[in-house]
């Protein structure tokens, strides 16, 4: 459907109905982000959300940008229930401590010794043995997830225009961000690629791996806190 048809089509639709529509899409997404956020933040929370995320798509959308509104609807809905989540701060802050004190011990590692942190060496530069180590990846897991799907969010198009500035800030991000995964150990790399791009769940991923769903959630932990060691520079907290 060409830009000028599917602007006919969206606009002869009523608010009302376009919202009716796609509220299956609300649900859907509250469904998807909920296996990556902490236990605590409530399916309700995230729907309710998501249809306040679905009106202001249907009062904002404008199909000379070239989007379906499924497409734009799905990433406002989506924003929507991830500022939801920051602005209640659902994790503990016992959480955000432990990522960041994780973060920073694989940072000063790599620094000194121009490679990748290993799990005993972040366990011994923490003070901790590593059965220890392997419980602060997990308790930081709900941090760590919301983190890398905050990350994808900043990179979803908007229908609104950004600056030449904002421009050149977003595709250098983009390449930092891009060089970091691709420089992630392979068995990281290749948890993340199962877990974002392929939307496997942990489950799925550790049969594929031969471990353990809890193994693969520690790796996807230490990947994302070493992805944020990575790039201090543009994620703060």
């Amino acid at each position: 459907m060409t830009g000028v048809a599917s602007y006919v089509a969206v606009h002869a639709e009523s608010q009302d109905d376009l919202i009716e529509r796609h509220a299956p899409l609300v649900k859907r997404i509250a469904c998807h982000l909920l296996s990556r956020l902490p236990a605590s933040v409530q399916a309700d929370d995230l729907i309710q959300a998501g249809l306040i995320g679905l009106l202001e798509a249907s009062r904002n959308y404008d199909a000379s940008q070239g989007a379906s509104f499924e497409t734009y609807a799905g990433i406002r809905i989506r924003g929507a229930m991830l500022d939801e989540v920051r602005r209640n701060n659902w994790a503990p802050r016992s959480v955000f401590r432990k990522a960041r004190t994780i973060a920073q011990a694989i940072r000063d590692l790599e620094a000194k010794n121009g490679r990748d942190a290993h799990d005993h060496e972040v366990a011994e530069q923490l003070g901790v043995s590593i059965d220890d180590y392997h419980q602060l990846l997990k308790e930081a897991s709900g941090h760590s997830m919301f983190s890398i799907d905050d990350v994808n969010e900043s990179e979803l198009p908007s229908n609104s225009s950004p600056s030449p500035m904002e421009n050149v800030q977003n595709d250098a991000f983009k390449r930092d961000l891009a060089e970091s995964i691709d420089g992630l150990p392979e068995r990281e790399r290749l948890v993340l690629s199962l877990y974002y791009n392929e939307e496997l769940n942990l489950r799925e991923i550790g049969e594929i791996l031969g471990v353990t769903e809890s193994r693969v959630s520690q790796i996807h932990s230490q990947a994302v806190l070493r992805l944020r060691a990575r790039m201090t520079d543009w994620v703060n907290g």
